[in-house]
């Protein structure tokens, strides 16, 4: 490390790490878990991760697309312990992934089915937080808005409207072009003008203030109170089917996450040699095992935090270093300032990352590629708010393979007439899943016509395939049918 890359890395931990806070903050609320825990993710990723990650650039922590699963995850067990004891498995069976050398598999999970989670991740955030930006302090369905069983707050839809305009404004050119202001993430700022909603209307508006439900960070005297403060896993949990259900959704889904954001960060900053998925996955396993043990979230290699760390010039890892330590200092000393942080700013927050992953334009390059892309792409979206984050998945991968299978099936044989010849093009290797189409195609040429079979393209043929071919062949002669390059042998 010399003195060059230090100027740019000490900068770039700065934003990275107000860029984290709030985030930190937003998805931890949004789990229906203390803040500190989202806080002690972002410090597990910033620091142990990060030590063992073979890349320079990737920014882990708490990550909004495991939220619905967080949250499913403990009303289905029943207890945060026994989530953590089902952390601590995920944690486990992603390092077996990287020593097993499984991160090679992300290829094969189609790019509609990844689009489909991404947007039904950014769905489900977006149905949870609309209470909270209204008002909600506690676990409010959105359905709840609807019956009229709300009482809406006008204090919290002001901040959380305020903060969803800067958070546009911050993405306009005008911002952008204002160097004094580019700087600031537009999280930050949100949450700044939401703290100074709570501060200035605890003096002038008490009425209002009351209406504004803000974080509650406990402040740690001791390291007794910072021990008593983290939650402990349920060890007897690890009995239970369910438990290990939930483990491996979390290690999926999360190592998923974080080979989709290393692929995303390639393109951004490419870095020779390019980082080991593998390597990256045995990293996020201890750090997950790690958060189970400490009383953390999931803990994923998330692309917006990554993305702002390679804007802003870092060098090396010192950055995301330094943004890890500043999040421990936070939410050790300086809990104080933190719970003047307004849950509706969050949300705002949450509400706009939401949208970013579920935007409409992404719905529309998906139909304009046609249906082999948006139908699994609607079926993952559909499977991931019906059924869950896992089985969702499978349905938009069976989705996928299927439709392929259609299409392939469909344009593997193609009968065509010239100038009284029939030509029939195996356009593909064919097995017995053909023989429907080809009997079709073969009952359609008449008698006393000319077959000239075009097999180029097919290296090879199921012994059903050949059957069929061959008793068209031999039966051909008493129809008056004269065969030309015929793939099977006629006796």
């Amino acid at each position: 490390m010399n003195l060059s890359t230090l100027r740019q890395d000490i900068p770039a931990g700065l934003v990275v790490f107000l860029v984290a806070l709030p985030l930190c903050l937003g998805i931890a609320q949004a789990s229906g878990l203390p803040p500190f825990a989202g806080l002690l993710t972002g410090v597990i990723g910033g620091l142990l991760v990060t030590a063992l990650s073979p890349s320079r650039f990737a920014v882990s922590g708490p990550a909004a697309g495991l939220v619905t699963i967080v949250v499913a995850s403990i009303a289905t067990l029943g207890s945060f312990s026994a989530f953590l004891t089902a952390l601590i498995l995920a944690g486990v069976l992603q390092c077996l992934f990287g020593l097993l050398r499984a991160g090679r598999f992300i290829a094969l999970v189609p790019s509609s089915v990844i689009k489909g989670m991404l947007a039904a991740i950014g769905i489900l955030l977006i149905m949870q937080q609309i209470p909270v930006a209204f008002g909600a302090a506690g676990d409010v369905e959105l359905l709840s808005l609807v019956n009229g069983e709300f009482q809406f707050s006008r204090s919290a839809m002001l901040v959380a409207g305020v903060g969803l305009v800067i958070l546009w404004l911050w993405t306009t050119p005008l911002i952008k072009s204002v160097k004094a202001l580019s700087w600031m993430p537009g999280p930050l700022v949100a949450v700044l003008v939401g703290c100074a909603a709570t501060v200035f209307g605890d003096r002038l508006f008490p009425a209002l203030a009351e209406g504004l439900p803000r974080i509650t960070l406990p402040a740690f005297d001791s390291m007794s109170a910072l021990v008593a403060e983290l939650e402990t896993p349920d060890w007897q949990a690890w009995q239970n089917p369910t438990v290990w259900m939930v483990a491996i959704t979390l290690a999926l889904v999360a190592s998923l996450e974080t080979l989709l954001s290393q692929e995303a960060l390639k393109k951004l900053r490419p870095q020779n040699p390019a980082p080991s998925p593998n390597k990256e996955m045995f990293a996020q396993g201890i750090g997950n095992l790690t958060a189970g043990f400490l009383g953390a979230m999931p803990i994923t290699a998330v692309i917006v935090r990554s993305s702002v760390n390679v804007s802003v010039g870092a060098q090396t890892k010192l950055s995301i270093l330094i943004h890890g330590v500043l999040l421990l200092i936070c939410g050790l000393w300086f809990s104080n300032l933190l719970n003047a942080i307004p849950l509706a700013s969050l949300a705002a927050v949450l509400l706009y990352t939401g949208y970013k992953l579920a935007t409409p334009r992404l719905f529309i390059e998906q139909i304009r590629m046609g249906p082999q892309q948006y139908v699994p792409f609607l079926a993952t979206i559909g499977g991931i708010i019906v059924f869950g984050m896992l089985a969702g998945i499978g349905i938009g991968i069976a989705t996928q393979i299927l439709y392929s299978i259609y299409k392939s099936h469909r344009n593997a044989l193609q009968l065509t007439r010239h100038d009284g010849h029939y030509v029939l093009r195996l356009k593909q290797n064919l097995t017995f899943m053909h023989n429907p189409k080809l009997q079709g195609l073969l009952a359609e040429i008449p008698e006393n016509s000319v077959v000239v079979v075009d097999n180029d393209n097919a290296e090879y043929m199921d012994p059903d395939v050949k059957a069929v071919l061959k008793d068209f062949g031999e039966n051909a002669r008493e129809r008056g049918i004269r065969l030309s390059q015929w793939p099977v042998a006629v006796k």
